[in-house]
């Protein structure tokens, strides 16, 4: 898997943005605020949940529970005539997206299990991190000063909150 992630110049790599316009400048950071307190009422929920549940079985039930609310949306905005158009490279990395999903929730579904969630959800969290690291190295994107303290900054804050 590295080699084929590795064999795509980063150069021919081109991302379609949706057009600035007013109303996108700023929801893209309303949209993520919302997407952080809906995965904090995930972990919570999830917590509960799991009490006397097999992590995997619970991670099955979530993951059905998802697939059915996005297919619902899929389907009632009528965006599925667009699956035709999807091109290989596409389907491959949204799948490859998928499957490093459900190893994620395994996991954490398997850490919220056996530990507190005060302590596996910032480790979790500590994907911001990684996903900035990755996209240094397989995106090309840049990192100035001002992320690179804010990274050390997020790293810090996860040690000490599982310390």
């Amino acid at each position: 898997m590295a080699g084929l992630l590795f064999s795509i110049p980063l150069s021919k790599r081109t991302f379609t943005a949706i057009p600035q316009t007013p109303y996108t400048a700023f929801m893209w950071a309303i949209y993520a605020l919302l997407a952080a307190v809906f995965a904090a009422a995930t972990s919570i929920l999830a917590k509960i949940g799991l009490d006397g549940v097999n992590s995997n079985l619970g991670t099955a039930i979530r993951t059905a529970v998802v697939l059915v609310m996005a297919w619902v949306i899929v389907l009632a905005t009528g965006v599925q005539r667009g699956i035709p158009q999807i091109a290989p490279k596409s389907w491959l990395f949204l799948v490859l997206s998928g499957l490093a999903t459900g190893a994620s929730w395994l996991f954490f579904f398997r850490a919220l299990q056996m530990g507190p969630a005060s302590k596996v959800v910032p480790i979790d969290k500590a994907s911001v991190v990684i996903t900035m690291l990755m996209a240094l190295i397989f995106l090309g994107e840049t990192m100035d000063a001002k992320t690179i303290v804010a990274g050390l900054l997020i790293t810090t804050g996860t040690i000490l909150l599982v310390l």
